[in-house]
C-alpha cells in the first residue's frame, strides 16, 4: 500500500484493501453528510474574510486547470479549523457503533487532502481516506470508480447526501441517506428500496425565517418617525413609507446572510451565535449565496418605487452595512459609530419618503440615543463574556475588561439624550408645535427611567443581543412608548 506524506492513513488509488473479519468497510462522505456545512465553501469565506483580492486571483487557476487545482490551492491559501464544524451526531454515532463492532470505517470525500487530513485527525475515527488532490477530483463517478476498484461492486456501504452520490450508491451494499431534499428523497426511494435515512433538516422555513432575522425588521420601524415628528398621518404618506420599510427590511436581511456567512468562525465560538442556522449547519451555506442576492434585487426595487433619493439612501445604507459587516465591526469603538449612523440613515429614510425635514433638535436627540442604543449591544456582548470567564470578543476589537467603560460611556450617552430633549421642551421650536409643550417635560422623567432600566438590564445580564429588539419585547420599555405617546397626545 503507497502513501503520501501527508498522513500515514491515507489509502492510494492503486492499491486494495483487503476486508478483515467478515465485515464490509463503512464508507463515509464528508460535506454534507459527517459534516452539516460544505468545506469547500467555508474555505472560500475564509478567504474571502482576510484577503478578497486573493481569491478572485484563484479564480483565474480553476479556468485554466480544473475544479481539483482549484481547490488544491484553495486549501494551500487558508484552512478552515474541523474542530468547529457542526458534525452530524447521527453519522458520528453510525461511526462510532461499526467501529466497535469491528468495522473497518473510511472517510471518501471531494474535498482537498489537506482538508480530509485535518478531519481525519481531529476525530480519529478513520482507518484511512479517500479524498481529492491537485490532480484529481474525487466525486461523482470517479469516486464510484475508486472505490469500486478498492472493494469491489457491493463490497462497502456508503453514507451520503447528495445526486452526486448515486454513482457511488449504485456500487453500494447498503445505501445511507443523511439530509436528503425533497429531489433527492424521491430517486432514492425509486432506486434504492432498502435505503436507511440517518438524519432529515427539520423546520427548514424556521431556519431561513431565522437566517434573514425578520425579526430584526422591528428596527426599520425608525422609517416612521420622522413623519410622526412632523405630524404627517395622510394615506398617501403612510403607504410610500411602508414600501420603504419593505425595502429597509429585505436590505437589512440580505446583508445579514452575507454577515453570517462571513462569521461563521466567530458564530461558532460564540455561546449565543453559535446556534444561528449557518453557524449550526441547519441551512446549506450555498443557500444564503442565492439569497442574498434575491434579497437585495427585491429591496432596490421596492427603493426605486418609493423614490430616486430614497433609492440613493438605500445604497448608502447598503453600502455602510456591507462594509460594517466586513470591516469596521472588528475596529473597536469605530464599530458602535457604524451602529449609530446606520440607526440614523433609517431616519434620513423615513424623511426623504415622507418629504419631511428633520429638525436639528431631532437629529442631535436620535444620534445620542442611537450611540446609546449602540454600547448597549456592545456592553451585552462584554457582560456575557465576561460571566464565561472569556478573555476576548472572536471577531471583535474589545476585550471583556472593558465593559465598565463601555457601560460608562453608554450611560453618558443615554443620559444626554434625555438633556436634549428637555433642551428641545423649553425651545422656540417645541413652543411653535405643541399647543401644551409645558407637558412635554413628563417626557423627560420617562425618558430617564427608561435609560436607567436598560443600563440596569445590561448589567445584569438580562438584555437581549440587540436592545432594540428588547425595547419592542419588554413589557416596561413598552409601557414607557405608550406613556410618551400619551404625553405628545396631550401636548398637541
Amino acid at each position: 500500500m503507497r502513501v503520501t506524506k501527508m498522513t500515514a492513513y491515507l489509502v492510494d488509488s492503486d492499491s486494495e484493501v483487503t476486508i478483515e473479519n467478515g465485515f464490509l468497510p463503512l464508507i463515509v462522505d464528508l460535506d454534507g453528510t459527517l459534516i452539516r456545512t460544505d468545506s469547500l465553501i467555508e474555505t472560500i469565506l475564509t478567504i474571502l474574510r482576510k484577503s478578497p483580492l486573493r481569491f478572485f486571483s484563484v479564480v483565474f487557476l480553476a479556468i485554466l486547470h480544473g475544479k481539483a487545482a482549484f481547490k488544491s490551492r484553495l486549501a494551500e491559501m487558508a484552512l478552515p479549523d474541523p474542530a468547529i464544524y457542526p458534525y452530524n451526531q447521527a453519522v458520528l454515532a453510525l461511526i462510532r457503533e461499526a467501529r466497535s463492532g469491528g468495522v473497518k470505517v473510511y472517510l471518501a470525500t471531494a474535498a482537498n487532502e489537506r482538508i480530509a487530513c485535518d478531519v481525519q485527525d481531529h476525530l480519529g475515527l478513520f482507518d484511512g481516506l479517500f479524498s481529492s488532490t491537485q490532480d484529481r477530483n474525487l466525486s461523482g463517478t470517479a469516486k464510484a470508480d475508486l472505490l469500486v476498484q478498492q472493494f469491489g461492486t457491493n463490497g462497502f456501504d456508503y453514507i451520503g447526501n447528495h445526486v452526486d452520490d448515486l454513482p457511488v450508491w449504485d456500487h453500494a451494499r447498503q445505501v445511507y441517506v443523511v439530509d436528503p431534499d425533497r429531489q433527492l428523497r424521491r430517486r432514492v426511494k425509486q432506486r434504492y428500496p432498502g435505503h436507511t435515512v440517518l438524519s432529515e433538516r427539520i423546520n427548514t422555513l424556521t431556519a431561513y425565517v431565522k437566517a434573514a432575522r425578520v425579526y430584526q425588521w422591528v428596527k426599520n420601524i425608525l422609517i416612521f418617525l420622522p413623519a410622526l415628528a412632523g405630524h404627517l398621518f395622510s394615506a398617501s404618506t403612510w403607504s410610500t413609507l411602508l414600501l420603504g420599510f419593505a425595502a429597509f427590511s429585505f436590505c437589512a436581511s440580505s446583508v445579514y446572510l452575507l454577515n453570517d456567512l462571513l462569521d461563521l468562525r466567530s458564530d461558532r465560538l460564540s455561546h449565543s451565535k453559535r446556534f444561528r442556522p449557518f453557524a449550526a449547519g441547519a441551512i446549506p451555506l450555498s443557500h444564503g449565496f442565492l439569497l442574498a442576492p434575491v434579497l437585495l434585487a427585491l429591496s432596490l426595487g421596492l427603493g426605486s418605487a418609493v423614490s430616486v433619493d430614497f433609492l440613493l439612501v438605500l445604497v448608502g445604507y447598503y453600502a455602510l452595512t456591507f462594509t460594517y459587516s466586513i470591516f469596521l465591526k472588528r475596529m473597536a469603538m469605530l464599530d458602535v459609530v457604524a451602529l449609530c449612523c446606520l440607526y440614523g440613515i433609517r431616519l434620513i429614510a423615513g424623511s426623504v419618503a415622507a418629504s419631511v425635514p428633520l429638525s436639528h433638535w431631532f437629529a442631535a436627540f436620535a444620534m445620542f440615543l442611537f450611540f446609546f442604543l449602540a454600547l448597549i449591544k456592545r456592553a451585552t456582548e462584554l457582560a456575557v463574556l465576561k460571566k464565561a470567564g472569556s478573555a476576548g470578543v472572536s471577531g471583535r476589537g474589545y476585550r471583556a475588561d472593558d465593559l465598565g467603560i463601555i457601560a460608562s460611556m453608554a450611560a453618558g450617552s443615554g443620559f444626554v439624550s434625555v438633556l436634549v430633549l428637555a433642551l428641545y421642551v423649553s425651545s422656540i421650536e417645541g413652543s411653535m408645535l405643541y399647543g401644551h409643550p409645558e407637558r412635554l417635560w413628563a417626557a423627560c422623567l420617562v425618558m430617564i427611567y427608561w435609560v436607567g432600566h436598560l443600563l440596569l438590564t445590561t448589567h445584569r445580564g438580562d438584555m437581549h443581543e440587540d436592545p432594540v429588539v428588547f425595547a419592542v419585547t419588554d413589557g416596561k420599555s413598552l409601557a414607557c412608548g405608550l406613556a410618551m405617546a400619551l404625553i405628545v397626545w396631550f401636548s398637541l
